[in-house]
């Protein structure tokens, strides 16, 4: 706000001081009273008006605040302080559209301003009006002819060509004018800023004119190209790979090489172009230079010969670099893939690989840089490989341990790149149950040993030994998903919780944790876990389905709320951020990061998770809200939900996820691949459409309540009710296809890897017989618009029919609530063991009696006024009996059914939160055996966390049926 204050000297600016203060400040109660009382003595001090209108916006009184603008934007003012306050008031109104409105008519009262030209602009800018920015940067240009005015307008030509739908369009007219526009500069002489040429090559690259892109990079204009380092020849490696001018690549990538070894990409160009001119048994020319670069170099004898003098200088230098050595493996690799025999001239790769630990071993990046080539060993050596690789570690064994321990860091490091390599071989993979536990207990002793060396670590730092109890971790995970056996994730959970107790900042730790968490059905440690992430910006998206994913799963509904608010606040203020990032381009001629931001936000629009998120926490509102604090016509429309309306970007969803977060040794066969990547994407669309269908239908239910009155077919159609049924009868064959298609996916039965992406909610949906129930509701709602629509006298048939729905939903329900008996924590002979189907089942029949309330509502609303009628009748004839059509019994049954199963459901979660509150936690244990001392004492941590988070979510879905039962108590026909 600071900013749009102007100059003090002026008397206004002196006055309205005060109020910008408050506001700055965030009292804006003060504000709103102080612009009063300016207003009183100066009534045309438009600014404090708009001043007033912000504190009124952010008191939430956005009605008044948007007509106090619009008074002031009538009056066309062209003070800047007024048309500041108004940009900052559209801004957080999310109405970027006014401020193009604002500046237009300051524009034509002040032709010549450069500031309200400008301002116009990036007011263009921000909603993506770019024929519009075109003609307002030319029209800034020929008021103020400076180049980056110019430059603004070329850039927009550019973005109507990205954003045109007609790519032969975007070809044939914008570029092309573009180009034109940009070489009018360059034949005067006015190319004067990097950002300029930067602007000329993006063209010719978009035009594919890449001789012309690369003249320009290799000519006098390329010399302006010096903000990035190697700019200009990496611009001239992509124009000479897109041109296959592969004689130069090689040059190019062998002269940087020359002036930088470790530079990897370079070596995987060298490679590239090297194959690519042996293929084309390419010769050097009899005279003159190889290539515009210079040498090339074309048989695999110079490649080897190159690298060998690039092994040779750096095996002299006091600290050696690690790019020719993992070079020489990959030509190694290269050559094999080939079948050339000349490999074996380059050395053997297990002892190439051994000698690059000797020398790398104690560097953190060893094990990645191996990891690449392993699959140069075969399988037969593995053993024998790693043996050797540990005969070189200095290891010491103290006289009361059993283990040879490392007396240093470095050592440390080589024995902890050789106990990841032994997990990526499959070494591990290979034990039988007894050995795995003993590689256990060694891990966690080495661990343990390990922490010694990091005493002086802050705590935003990691222990030098963490892994160690990550490989542990990851055992013990193979145990209880290969066996069955729970007491290992109770186990892994303990080691974790002792490593985040040492090691606070390890995002590993919290990952993990959360992971297995939510896979026993305790969602309260996890927020906090994921809340101590401190998950940056796009990390929202990429990593957000781990929480988002359990948030409506287990109960805990507070929690899920402020969990989806979370995810969504990102994602809303994407749209404001990036306007703002694309202007700030514009200010400082980063013109090739614009394309980027659009693409970015895109990204971000398209977002799968964003959708879902977006779905659920709709649901989660509705599930808490609806017919409970107000009434569900109120609820959805507060969401602006319809059911007409389908904002989901089907043909665009883009799966962010970033499914390989948790860190893997797993070798590749047991790995995430990318079929599974496949397949989870496949499941994760088919539940959004599920869940975005079930909303959707539970929006259309209000418009058809609302006529009350006995309807005739002419009736419905004028008042617009029958197109809203054939609506919902729409959404329910597309709902019936969706369910379909989820019960085919799931015949599959896929299993992801554990550290791949989670399965979704949809086979808990299924098997709980909430999907079945869900759908049979919304049939019934048809059945019952029929019945109104039709009447009582001719409607027997129907009526039999709801009757019939009615006992089978209640039937239904029954067996779902059957479903969510038994313990959530069951105790035998002093161990644990958890049962978190029940709880996502008893979270699915809560969801589905919410629905069933929602159309109890609805019948009533339709059966009340017949009823009412009948009554009035039997009044007139005096009769002491009316006959009841039986469409009422069947519905007074039905609701009195429902009373009856929530009452004891609600009795159930009474039982089971008295059972988990008599667990005795200093009497359970989980497998003794497994457990070390130091152990112990996480144990009881880890059991507390689980039984308090099942305690909370239970008595949420307590509270919540109690809603329920009341609000069907208010349902009598």
């Amino acid at each position: 706000m600071a900013a749009a204050r102007g100059h003090v000297q002026d008397p206004n600016d002196r006055r309205l001081r005060p109020i910008y203060d408050y506001l700055d400040n965030g009292n804006n109660k003060m504000a709103i009273q102080q612009a009063d009382k300016l207003l009183k003595k100066h009534k045309d001090l438009h600014c404090a008006k708009v001043l007033k209108a912000i504190g009124l916006q952010r008191t939430g009184k956005q009605d008044e605040a948007f007509t106090l603008a619009q008074e002031v934007a009538a009056l066309e003012p062209t003070e800047d302080n007024s048309l500041q306050a108004l940009t900052i008031l559209y801004r957080e109104m999310h109405r970027p559209e006014l401020v193009t409105k604002l500046y237009e008519a300051a524009v034509k009262k002040v032709p010549s301003s450069e500031e309200y030209h400008s301002h116009l602009f990036m007011a263009y800018a921000r909603v993506g009006e770019y024929k519009k920015m075109q003609q307002a940067g030319m029209a800034l240009y020929k008021i103020v002819p400076k180049n980056p005015y110019y430059f603004w307008s070329v850039m927009s030509l550019i973005m109507q060509s990205i954003s045109a739908q007609d790519e032969n369009l975007s070809k044939t007219m914008f570029l092309p004018l573009a180009e034109r526009m940009v070489e009018k500069m360059v034949k005067e002489e006015k190319i004067e800023a990097e950002a300029e040429v930067e602007l000329y090559y993006m063209i010719l690259e978009r035009l594919e004119k890449y001789q012309e892109a690369l003249d320009v990079v290799r000519g006098k204009l390329g010399e302006k190209l010096t903000s990035e380092l190697q700019s200009r020849e990496n611009k001239c490696m992509e124009m000479y790979k897109k041109l296959g001018k592969w004689p130069e690549c090689n040059a190019l990538s062998r002269k940087l090489l020359l002036k930088n070894p470790d530079d990897w990409q370079f070596y995987m160009i060298y490679f590239d172009s090297i194959f690519q001119l042996i293929d084309a048994a390419w010769t050097p020319p009899a005279e003159g230079e190889h290539s515009l670069e210079g040498e090339v170099h074309h048989s695999t004898e110079q490649a080897m010969a190159f690298i060998e003098q690039r092994i040779t200088q750096e095996a002299n230098s006091a600290r050696p670099l690690r790019g020719p050595f993992l070079a020489r493996l990959e030509l190694i690799r290269r050559l094999r893939h080939r079948g050339c025999s000349e490999e074996h001239k380059l050395g053997d790769p297990e002892e190439l690989m051994f000698q690059y630990f000797k020398q790398f071993g104690d560097k953190p990046c060893c094990f990645t840089d191996l990891k690449v080539f392993i699959d140069l060993l075969p399988p037969t050596q593995y053993t024998k490989f790693i043996n050797q690789l540990l005969g070189v570690i200095p290891l010491s064994a103290p006289a009361e341990e059993k283990l040879a321990l490392p007396a240093n860091i470095k050592a440390l490091q080589q024995h902890l790149c050789v106990v990841q390599l032994t997990r990526l071989l499959g070494l591990y993979h290979t034990m039988d149950k007894a050995q795995k536990l003993g590689a256990i207990q060694d891990l966690m002793s080495r661990y343990r040993h390990g922490l010694d060396f990091g005493k002086s670590c802050l705590k935003t730092e990691l222990q030098f030994s963490d892994y160690y109890c990550l490989l542990a971790v990851h055992l013990l995970l193979d145990i209880w998903l290969e066996a069955g056996e729970e007491p290992a994730a109770w186990h892994c959970l303990t080691l974790l919780e002792e490593g985040l107790a040492h090691s606070p900042s390890n995002a590993q730790f919290k990952l993990l944790l959360i992971r297995i968490y939510c896979m026993l059905g305790a969602f309260e440690p996890v927020v906090e876990l994921y809340s101590s992430l401190d998950a940056k910006h796009i990390q929202h998206d990429t990593i957000g389905y781990l929480l988002t994913r359990y948030a409506t799963a287990f109960g805990h509904y507070a929690a899920a709320s402020q969990s989806c608010n979370f995810a969504l606040r990102f994602f809303h203020s994407n749209q404001k951020d990036t306007s703002e990032y694309i202007i700030q381009a514009y200010k400082y001629g980063a013109f090739e990061k614009i394309p980027e931001f659009i693409a970015f936000r895109n990204r971000l629009n398209s977002s799968l998770h964003f959708a879902q998120v977006r779905t659920e926490r709709m649901l989660l509102d509705l599930l808490l809200e609806a017919n409970i604090s107000v009434s569900l016509e109120e609820s959805i429309k507060s969401m602006s939900l319809s059911p007409e309306e389908d904002d989901i970007p089907w043909n665009d969803l883009r799966d962010n996820r970033d499914l390989t977060v948790l860190f893997n040794w797993d070798p590749k066969d047991r790995g995430i691949s990318e079929e599974h990547k496949e397949l989870s994407l496949e499941e994760e669309t088919i539940w959004l459409q599920i869940r975005s269908l079930m909303l959707r239908l539970i929006s259309g239910l209000p418009a058809l309540g609302h006529n009350a009155q006995p309807k005739n077919s002419e009736k419905t159609t004028e008042n617009g009710v029958s197109s809203k049924i054939d609506m919902i009868r729409a959404l329910l064959r597309k709902l019936d296809a969706a369910v379909k298609s989820g019960k085919q996916f799931l015949e599959q039965k896929v299993q992801y890897p554990v550290l791949g992406p989670p399965p979704s909610r949809m086979a808990g949906f299924f098997n709980s017989g909430s999907c079945q129930c869900q759908t049979s509701l919304f049939h019934l709602v048809s059945e019952i618009y029929e019945l109104d629509t039709i009447g009582l006298e001719d409607s027997a048939a129907i009526q039999e029919r709801i009757g019939n729905s009615f006992k089978s939903l209640l039937e239904q329900l029954t067996d779902q609530f059957n479903k969510c008996k038994g313990d959530l924590l069951e105790v035998r002979e002093g161990r644990f063991r958890t049962h978190p189907n029940i709880l996502e089942n008893l979270v699915f029949f809560v969801e589905t009696i919410s629905i069933v309330l929602w159309v109890c509502s609805y019948s009533d609303a339709v059966l009340r006024p017949y009823r009412s009628s009948l009554q009035k009748k039997k009044k007139k004839k005096k009769e002491s009996v009316v006959a009841m059509p039986p469409v009422f019994t069947s519905f007074q049954d039905y609701i009195s059914g429902l009373q009856t199963l929530i009452s004891n459901v609600i009795d159930h979660i009474k039982g089971l939160e008295i059972n988990l509150a008599a667990l005795k936690l200093e009497e359970l244990s989980i497998e003794d055996n497994l457990l070390s001392q130091e152990e112990k004492k996480f144990t009881k941590t880890v059991l507390r966390k689980v039984q308090n988070s099942y305690q909370h979510a239970i008595q949420e879905m307590g509270e919540l049926l109690k809603k329920r039962l009341d609000t069907i108590k208010t349902l009598k026909v």
